[in-house]
């Protein structure tokens, strides 16, 4: 086969140098390509392999190729005849399409009159080729060998066909044939012609075959699956042989963890398909989208659509070389004529003798014009998603190699696998909701939340299936001590109404002696929920803010005491006692500057850091001054600093700050939720301060009315919703993490305090449950993987409207005002300093008396009372000049 391929090729190349004098291709070369309308995506790929050559350059260099396109409703041979004869009327080089069997034989016969080349890609019937007809799907019976191979590999001792259409017969010739020759027990049934194959598929199961394969279209395949898994065919006792090409394109979530054996095979090599980056014709920023026509969520190639774009890569290359030995000419031909085009059998040639790399994998005909060999993807589905477990080629056969058990398998318990639970749950945001549009929605779909995810992911880990429902009397679950009966979710586990509960259930001692439970996938405590305080408006006299009310008494005090001190000073020190005139040497009285209104009006100078024109002349005097001048530097420097603060931050004064406050006073009224693990903490309560809240929650609840409802309610919602509108004179007690959610939207709430308790949330299970391990580990690898954290994420901070409340202020409200214990020091300073300069002042004072009095001849102390009487009864800032014995002042005086 191979020798007489080089032999064609060799004449065909010297018949080329022999007769070739100057050829070229036509500038424009038309390409028609005919599609069904059901599918746009084999036309998205045939016009985006046509841009893709035309700007490569490299094939035909001096050509541009042209798409000539039409879709074509299903099985409509009249209408896709018609319109191939208007195309070729524009000049055609090759036709591509349709896939569908019965028009594309009508195809066929018009270009087999017309000599025109028709590229197939679609999977057909017919065992032989006419002369103008190739295509590039694999050749039925070389497919039928890969089924066998594959059945023999899995060892499949007995097995059922079931097939769609008639045409599949072609490809299961050999699979059948294996039934008389190998001692295979094979049963063929024919799908019904409907959409509903759930008794068909029950017929299958009651006869207890377990080994199945399907032969049928994508489309039907998974509508298939879907039905028999509803049926529970789904499970590890059946193996599904999928014959399809197109297994890849479907979504197997619901199957990953069933362990069913569903086997299949794939033709696409998806690693080129990433490569050449083909999948953005599917987005909705290509030119090749068409949102009337794909679905813009669609990335992976179907077996049609990478083979569309591979034959029009054999075209381009089949010209390049019909180029190489002939004028070629494209012309208009008529269906009703008689012309036909020259070239066409010399272009169906060298397609036959093509080979390449495709997106389909490796490229190449028989000497019949058939592709017979290619390589296959052998697909299985495992809990990660279909893996290739090994290939199959027609030279080799399968190999078939079972994939290594990983992380993710691990986790698959028999107990769970394939089972469906009843999940009971409760109505709590963000929790358990229901979504919006919800009356229009069955099932699970219904329902959203974060425990909802949670569910959803351990189911994903573990492989089981799910059903959610609201607990009948929408409650926790509580003990009633009286009955010792349970309520609520708990009491639907105890019935065995439920096989799961999970909700914000707290797992507490009383519960844990009831049911079982789960590690917890989520630690919280109880917490007060209370109306943040509205923000008052600043006082007219908030300047006055940065000191205490003490601190401002003590500095008029000191203001007044050091205005006396220095009026007292200045007048029993001799230094402050000076000539008013000074160009008289023998004045007769002396005048003291600091009387008693100089003395305040220096000392409020100073404090006002204005300064004075009075200036001490004594050292006490100046020690007073000093001393006071350092106190209103640190007062005026603590004030200013503080100022800043108090004139631009809002205070906001809340008249609760934890648990402690809340129970010390009876204004604010208080409550919890009526049922649950948070009525059974203040219940049960040992510590003084929460029995003090019970009793009051309790008084409160016995002398409720209509209209001053009681302190419990019947949900979180309500007991939030009643925070708002008590203007501050109800605070809720409920979980940190819930309080979390709600501040996160009502930015009118706040939470008060830390948490006086510490418990977690888990999943509830009955008492002796086999699924309490495999639950435990699955919600262990969700926190190892920071999965529940992101899921928290979601639900807190970004749906239903999570961080319109932002954190207003960095740090604290308000400043805090300086007490006397912050500037007590400045007035010990002062107080010193004052002390220091009375007794400078009185050493000064007794100085200068005992001058005074030595030389009138008193006693010391008689001397000193003398000159105190006069220093103290000397008004206004004039007192006598005491003349000096012996003085020239004193002798002239006495002379006359």
């Amino acid at each position: 086969m191979a020798y007489s391929k080089q032999c064609l090729l060799f004449v065909l190349t010297v018949f080329t140098f022999a007769t070739r004098t100057s050829f070229a291709l036509p500038e424009v070369i038309r390409i028609g390509g005919l599609f069904d309308s059901s599918d746009p995506m084999p036309e998205s790929a045939f016009r985006q392999a046509l841009d893709r050559i035309n700007e490569n350059g490299r094939f035909l260099p001096k050509s541009n190729l042209v798409s000539l396109s039409e879709r074509l409703p299903p099985s409509d041979s009249h209408f896709a005849s018609r319109r191939v004869c208007q195309m070729l009327r524009n000049g055609l080089a090759a036709v591509l399409g349709p896939s569908s069997s019965s028009t594309s034989s009508h195809v066929q016969s018009i270009c087999d009159a017309l000599e025109i080349p028709h590229v197939n890609t679609g999977c057909q019937s017919r065992l032989r080729r006419t002369q103008y007809a190739i295509n590039l799907h694999p050749h039925p019976t070389a497919l039928g060998q890969a089924y066998v191979d594959v059945i023999r590999t899995w060892d499949w001792k007995t097995f059922t066909i079931l097939y769609e259409e008639e045409e599949s017969m072609v490809r299961l010739q050999l699979l059948l044939k294996v039934s008389t020759t190998s001692g295979f027990k094979i049963n063929v049934r024919k799908m019904p012609e409907t959409t509903n194959f759930r008794p068909f598929l029950k017929e299958i199961d009651a006869k207890g075959e377990r080994n199945i394969v399907l032969d049928c279209s994508a489309e039907t395949l998974a509508v298939v699956l879907k039905q028999a898994q509803q049926v529970g065919l789904i499970t590890s006792s059946y193996s599904f042989f999928i014959t399809s090409l197109d297994l890849h394109t479907l979504d197997l979530e619901d199957y990953k963890y069933s362990g069913t054996n569903i086997t299949g095979l794939r033709l696409v090599d998806l690693n080129k398909i990433k490569a050449a980056n083909l999948t953005k014709a599917y987005s909705s920023t290509s030119r090749y989208y068409n949102p009337t026509l794909m679905n813009p969520n669609a990335t992976t190639f179907t077996t049609e659509t990478a083979l569309t774009y591979d034959a029009v890569h054999m075209i381009a290359k089949a010209l390049r070389e019909l180029d190489r030995s002939q004028d070629v000419r494209v012309k208009s031909l008529n269906c009703d004529g008689v012309d036909t085009w020259i070239h066409g059998n010399s272009l169906i040639n060298y397609m036959t003798l093509v080979e390449m790399e495709g997106l389909t994998g490796f490229i190449k005909f028989d000497t019949q014009g058939y592709r017979t060999f290619f390589y296959l993807s052998i697909l299985e589905l495992t809990p990660e998603g279909l893996t290739a477990v090994s290939s199959w080629n027609p030279i080799d056969g399968a190999n078939v190699t079972r994939p290594t058990v990983t992380e993710a398998t691990t986790l698959l318990d028999d107990n769970l696998i394939n089972k469906t639970l009843i999940v009971s749950s409760k109505l709590s945001d963000p929790y358990f909701m229901l979504k919006e549009s919800a009356d229009m929605l069955t099932g699970n779909d219904r329902f959203e939340g974060f425990v909802v995810d949670v569910i959803d992911e351990v189911s994903k880990l573990l492989g089981f299936k799910y059903v959610l429902r609201m607990a009948a009397d929408s409650n926790y679950g509580t003990l009633d001590p009286v009955t010792g009966e349970w309520n609520g979710i708990i009491l639907e586990l105890l019935e065995e109404k439920a096989d799961l509960g999970i909700a914000d259930l707290s797992i507490t001692y009383e519960r844990e002696q009831a049911v079982d439970f789960s590690l917890p996938f989520m630690n919280t405590g109880i917490s007060i929920l209370y109306k943040k305080p509205q923000k008052q408006p600043p006082s007219l006299f908030s300047f006055l803010s940065p000191l205490s009310v003490e601190v401002w008494i003590y500095m008029c005090a000191a203001y007044v005491g050091i205005s006396l001190a220095l009026f007292i000073l200045a007048r029993l020190t001799p230094l402050e006692w000076v000539n008013p005139h000074p160009c008289d040497p023998n004045p007769k009285e002396y005048e003291n500057q600091f009387n008693f209104l100089n003395s305040t009006w220096f000392t409020i100078g100073s404090l006002m850091q204005q300064g004075c024109d009075l200036a001490p002349r004594a050292t006490s005097t100046r020690m007073v001054a000093g001393i006071w001048w350092f106190f209103t530097m640190i007062m005026i420097s603590s004030y200013t600093a503080n100022l800043a603060a108090f004139l631009t931050i809002e205070r906001v004064e809340s008249p609760i700050s934890s648990v402690d406050d809340l129970a010390k006073q009876t204004k604010i009224k208080y409550g919890i939720v009526g049922s649950g693990s948070t009525l059974a903490f203040f219940r049960d309560a040992k510590i003084a301060t929460y029995q003090r809240m019970w009793q009051f929650m309790e008084a409160n609840n016995r002398s409720s009315t209509p209209q001053m409802p009681g302190p419990y309610v019947k949900s979180n919602m309500e007991g939030v919703k009643r925070v708002q509108d008590s203007k501050g004179l109800y605070a809720f007690l409920m979980e940190s993490s819930t309080i979390e959610f709600f501040t996160e939207r009502k930015c009118d709430l706040t939470q008060v305090g830390g948490m006086i308790d510490s418990k977690g949330y888990g999943i509830a299970m009955r008492p002796g449950s086999p699924y309490r391990a495999a639950i435990s580990q699955a919600v262990l690898k969700l926190q190892e993987t920071n999965r529940l954290l992101i899921l928290k994420s979601r639900w807190w901070k970004e749906k239903r409207g999570g961080g319109a409340c932002k954190d207003e202020g960095g740090g604290s409200s308000a400043a805090s005002e300086l007490g006397l214990a912050n500037v007590g020091g400045v007035f010990v300073v002062l107080v010193c300093g004052l002390g220091i300069a009375i007794f400078i002042s009185l050493c000064e004072f007794a100085w200068e008396a005992r001058k005074i009095v030595n030389e009138e001849g008193d006693s010391f102390w008689k001397g000193m009372l003398r000159e105190f009487r006069s220093a103290v009864r000397t008004s206004g800032n004039t007192k006598p000049v005491k003349r000096r014995y012996g003085s020239s002042v004193a002798r002239s005086e006495s002379k006359l």
